[in-house]
């Protein structure tokens, strides 16, 4: 449930404080000019009664030139005036903006992933760039232009009683008639404008998940279907942003109907004061023009008011977003992390994504320089004991500790640092395959980084490439094979040389051919290091010092390779079904086929099989 509507006071000390401050000195210069702008709107209006009652009424030839020399002097200071106020307060927008976004990208990356599967990447792109872009150009507009007309108008109106204060008492009349009816109007477009931005965010979700899924789309002919989908969050957002243009098209439509009461007040009132010679026709024309100057800022600034708004609305979402509070975080007081090669263990660990618990009273211990594997059913909460480690989550009760130390008690950067991972998912940048690999770092020599693409296997491929190691790999690396993909991010992990390894199910998306190059990269990867793997293919792990087996969040069963199908149970039950589906197993050091027996399909008592479809089926 959303929290009320933060105040617009509320929202702009925010604003001020948090980013505008720092731009005080180029605001206040630019406030210079902003005065010396406004002010000669008022000096125009006032030059209206001498060029009408001195020149062309008394007939000075004079008075002409000087005047007119004025008149000059005023359009010559205002244009200065006004470049320079524009480009200062632009100058303040910009920066404003870029700072906002650079902040909320930053406040954003450091969230948990809990955050990120909640708020999906098209509402967080569209906070990003729509949202701060809204706020940015109507606050350019206040900035560059509400200061300039609240001090034009001023003048103006100081202009107008100072030829009549009964005239310009007539001319305001309606001003308090409009206060009830213009705070509804913006009320209404703070609504509509808020309906608009949350359809926006999930018009970005969507396009984010057809671009990303495309290929699943054309498989499936779905295309109709999710352009239809779009088009539908379209026409409700057309709607959300018509309605709020109405609301501040009613708030400047309103003040041409006091202006035009005005008017009339102003006619029946002082025409008989110039018909009867009271008042001359300078002083008329003085007050007329202050007068119709004066609206068209007070039309903007109206404008204006029902903009910000909309642009409230942004803001207050934006803000929501940079007050969500971060949940993992380094300790007040880190300690060091461990050196040498570390031991991983996990106490009575339970976590639980909302009503779902993951693991239950999970213990288990990874040997130092030792490989490790995971292996169970979908589900079990393999790849959650990555995440713990990592801190990417924390767990509710237990303790997960990397070479004897709580990983909570270490800094977060230094934590990560210990790890290189390497999964199934291998998510490269739309940039150079050299980029892809150093990932910013630039003490890399070029022997240390031809080693690693040597021992990466993909020197293999390098030679096919267009423009070698400065080929674009594309989006998420789709000019690569799954294979190519893979031999990155283990040249990445090469290259990191961390004293732990962590791999999930790195070969599963692989061909045969491509699984061994990969696995045999794996293999040198992960010698002198702590390797846990996670696998669903127990070919590639047959070999690990130990196999953890987990079900249902905790482990059920330890043990070798050989052990483990000595003794029966779950392992036993999922090797032999990935052998009765016709399963090829591959040594993962490529030296061998493990062909077995396939249990014939019409086995009289298949209960190996039954078991574990209720293991894994339910």
């Amino acid at each position: 449930m959303r929290e009320q509507p933060k105040s617009i006071r509320e929202l702009l000390g925010w604003l001020w404080h948090e980013y505008l401050r720092p731009h005080t000195g180029l605001m206040a210069l630019a406030m210079v000019f902003m005065l010396i702008e406004g002010s000669m709107i008022g000096a125009l209006s006032y030059m209206m009664e001498p060029m009408f009652d001195k020149v062309f009424v008394a007939g000075n030839t004079d008075a002409l030139k000087w005047v007119s020399l004025t008149f000059l002097t005023i359009f010559s200071v205002r244009g200065l005036a006004g470049v320079a106020q524009k480009v200062l307060l632009a100058r303040v927008s910009q920066l404003t903006a870029a700072h906002l976004r650079v902040n909320l990208l930053k406040r954003m990356i450091r969230q948990d992933t809990a955050f990120h599967q909640v708020h999906p990447p098209g509402f967080l792109i569209q906070r990003v760039q729509g949202d701060v872009g809204a706020v940015n150009m109507v606050w350019q507009g206040i900035i560059t232009g509400a200061g300039k007309d609240a001090v034009s108008l001023v003048i103006l109106l100081g202009v107008a009683v100072n030829i009549d204060w009964r005239w310009t008492a007539a001319m305001l009349v309606g001003v308090p008639l409009m206060f009830l009816p213009i705070g509804m109007a913006q009320r209404y477009v703070r609504r509509k404008a808020s309906q608009a931005r949350d359809v926006a965010a999930t018009l970005s979700t969507r396009l984010d998940e057809v671009f990303h899924g495309i290929i699943p789309i054309k498989l499936n002919s779905l295309e109709d279907y999710q352009a239809n989908r779009f088009s539908g969050h379209t026409d409700t957002l057309i709607r959300s942003e018509i309605r709020a243009i109405f609301g501040t098209a009613s708030i400047t439509g309103m003040i041409d109907i006091m202006a035009g009461l005005g008017f009339m007040g102003v006619l029946l009132y002082g025409g008989g004061e110039i018909i009867s010679g009271d008042k001359t026709v300078g002083q008329f024309m003085s007050f007329f023009t202050a007068i119709g100057l004066a609206f068209d800022p007070m039309r903007r600034l109206a404008a204006l008011s029902g903009a910000w708004q909309a642009a409230a609305a942004s803001l207050e979402r934006i803000k929501e977003l940079m007050d969500a509070p971060i949940l993992l975080t380094s300790p007040a007081k880190p300690v060091p992390p461990p050196t040498g090669l570390p031991d991983i263990r996990l106490q009575d660990v339970s976590l639980s994504y909302g009503d779902a618990e993951v693991l239950h009273g999970l213990t288990l211990t990874a040997e130092a320089g030792k490989t490790t594997a995971l292996v169970g059913a979908s589900g079990a909460g393999k790849s959650t004991i990555f995440n713990l480690l990592t801190r990417l989550v924390d767990p509710n009760t237990g303790s997960v500790e990397v070479g004897g130390i709580d990983v909570r008690s270490i800094a977060l950067p230094d934590l990560r640092s210990l790890f290189s991972v390497v999964s199934q998912e291998a998510l490269l940048f739309d940039e150079t395959l050299r980029e892809n690999i150093l990932l910013g770092r630039t003490d890399v020599s070029d022997a240390k980084l031809a080693q690693v693409l040597k021992a990466a296997h993909v020197t293999d491929y390098l030679a096919q490439l267009p423009r070698g190691l400065d080929t674009l790999v594309g989006p998420r690396g789709s000019a690569l094979s799954g294979g190519q993909r893979q031999r990155v991010v283990i040249a990445r992990a090469l290259l990191r040389d961390t004293p732990v390894l962590l791999l999930d199910e790195a070969t599963s998306a692989l061909d045969a051919q491509s699984e061994k190059v990969v696995q045999q990269a794996l293999d040198r990867l992960a010698g002198g290091r702590t390797t846990l793997v996670i696998a669903h293919r127990l070919s590639t792990v047959i070999n690990a010092d130990k196999i953890i087996v987990m079900d249902s969040g905790k482990v059920v069963d330890a043990g070798t390779h050989h052990e483990l199908l000595k003794r029966g149970g779950i392992y036993a039950d999922l090797y032999h079904l990935q052998f009765q589906s016709g399963m090829t197993v591959i040594d993962p050091k490529g030296t061998a086929a493990l062909r077995p027996r396939t249990p014939a399909l019409t086995d009289p008592n298949p209960s190996w099989l039954r078991r574990v479809g209720q293991r894994l089926f339910g």
